[in-house]
């Protein structure tokens, strides 16, 4: 079973998470270093999420279809990626089995990587806060 219903709830909880990390100031700079525009392109249910990563400018968020254009590309299905901001994905072995597809420059995306550890937490934080203790339990 989806833990998601529809692309709503995606951008509820995943995508607040990228909202508060956009607004984090201690957070918010690590992320924009990486120098690049993230999308997330999630299936099951269909939704996007678009990170505008620039040292030089805001820390855009936008669910659904967006006017930037993304350099990197990460493709997968919803559940992958709400494990996987619980901490219980492996990003190279879920890359190497197909579950996560990645495209764009390979250096901007490492460059992302261990960025995303410290945030495990703040995700369950954040859905406990909202009383989704269903998706916590979920993993």
């Amino acid at each position: 079973m989806a833990y998601f219903k529809d692309a709503q709830e995606v951008y509820e909880t995943i995508g607040k998470l990228f909202t508060d990390l956009a607004a984090d100031e201690e957070m918010g700079p690590k992320f924009r270093a990486a120098n690049t525009i993230l999308q997330y392109d999630y299936r099951e249910p269909e939704s996007k999420i678009t990170l505008r990563l620039q040292e030089d400018g805001p820390a855009d968020v936008d669910f659904g279809e967006t006017e930037m254009e993304p350099e990197v590309v990460m493709s997968m299905e919803a559940d992958t990626a709400h494990l996987f901001w619980l901490g219980k994905v492996n990003v190279t072995t879920a890359l190497a089995r197909g579950q996560i597809k990645a495209s764009g420059p390979v250096a901007k995306i490492l460059k992302l990587v261990p960025l995303t550890k410290p945030v495990y937490p703040l995700y369950k934080e954040q859905l406990e806060a909202q009383g989704r203790q269903d998706l916590v339990n979920a993993a």
